[in-house]
């Protein structure tokens, strides 16, 4: 077991400095809201907040389009469509019932469009033109759709439609639905600004965004609602706040304004009582590691990916993190080779673990060089 290095210690001490005089404060059981189910998430760790029956099965409703816009801005990524392509509304789009763009059998409307009708306006006519588009027909989509939440890891949903009309064989959880909001958000930043537009206007139709969170707070930036009779009043909301943001999902209230109280309620307690940090940003060496055998004597060892924490407000002080190597680090090492983990405690209970990876090159060093390190090791 190695401790982080000395830069890293001076950092860390640096820290504890800063934060010592925050007291930690005791946590409250999160609120009680008006919802069958619910998550919070921290975006950047990932850390669950609090949750209810975040595995329980349930009807996503309209919550479904998440998903529909998160296949569509894939097929933007790749290049297969563009924002200015037009679409040729089928009589099938057009005939959709429940919540419309109001677009019209035969016309042409822009993917551009069509996404804004139906994250804005929750359109279903919007949803099955743009699924229609993409993959050739509503059936073709929904394929995509299900290997896309197996990607993501969304292991209890199953997509029937692309608009989340009811359908026996469509269901997913709290949890999931976290899980594909921090995707889409992470993903696709370009588009994400449209989940946070309050009005859309086609046809000379007029709608309002229904996440009327959207009016009440500022940090809101999206996400989704949803509703059937069966359902329940859902929803997927995300919030930011100076450098954190949360995503909190609410399914099965037992109306709007108790899905956007019972969201806003757990954002409020998410924000009030815990933060997140950037320990350590993707790259940066946390040490410099004994090599054996090498062209150099030492590898400089880090992260891929930036390591967030989110722990109790006032409690950063108390983080202890650690560094493990796997076995001795012997060469020929390639950048990118994984070498061990970091660990990081809050007060004995580990809160984060990440693999470290090589951040170099290293090969094997000439004859004499490997013969004495062999003799060293001999000793050491």
């Amino acid at each position: 077991m190695t401790k982080i290095a000395a830069r890293l210690a001076a950092a860390a001490t640096l820290l504890l400095a800063v934060t010592a005089a925050m007291a930690s404060s005791p946590i409250p059981s999160a609120p009680s809201v008006d919802a069958e189910s619910y998550v919070l998430l921290d975006y950047n760790s990932g850390r669950i907040l609090a949750d209810k029956d975040p595995e329980k099965a349930v009807e996503p409703a309209s919550i479904t389009k998440v998903m529909t816009g998160y296949v569509v801005f894939q097929a933007l990524a790749s290049g297969s469509i563009s924002l200015d392509e037009e679409v040729v509304v089928s009589e099938r789009a057009w005939r959709m019932p429940g919540s419309r763009m109001f677009i019209e059998v035969g016309t042409r409307v822009t993917v551009e469009n069509l996404l804004k009708g139906m994250i804005i306006q929750s359109g279903n006519d919007a949803s099955v033109a743009l699924a229609e588009h993409v993959a050739g027909s509503e059936a073709a989509f929904v394929d995509l759709m299900n290997q896309y939440a197996e990607r993501i890891g969304m292991e209890n949903t199953r997509y029937a439609n692309a608009t989340g009309l009811p359908h026996e064989d469509q269901i997913t959880t709290a949890h999931d639905t976290a899980l594909l909001a921090r995707a889409l958000i992470r993903e696709f930043p370009e588009h994400y600004g449209w989940y946070s537009e309050r009005e859309f206007t086609w046809n000379g139709i007029r709608q309002n965004n229904r996440n009327t969170l959207l009016w009440r707070d500022e940090s809101v930036d999206g996400l989704k609602t949803g509703h059937t009779t069966s359902a329940g009043y859902c929803l997927v909301t995300s919030a930011r706040r100076d450098d954190t943001r949360l995503v909190s999902v609410v399914m099965g209230s037992s109306s709007e304004r108790a899905r956007a109280d019972a969201s806003q309620s757990l954002l409020n307690y998410g924000f009030r009582f815990f933060e997140t940090h950037r320990l350590y940003a993707a790259g940066e060496p946390l040490s410099e590691e004994r090599v054996w055998g090498g062209a150099s004597d030492t590898v400089p060892v880090g992260l891929s990916e930036d390591l967030y924490v989110t722990v109790p407000r006032g409690s950063y002080s108390n983080l202890d993190p650690v560094m493990n190597l796997s076995s001795r680090l012997d060469a020929p090492l390639q950048s990118g080779d994984e070498l061990g983990t970091v660990q990081v405690s809050l007060n004995g209970e580990l809160v984060a673990e990440r693999p470290v990876h090589a951040l170099e090159d290293v090969e094997s060093g000439g004859l004499w060089r490997r013969l004495v390190d062999r003799v060293r090791l001999m000793f050491d």
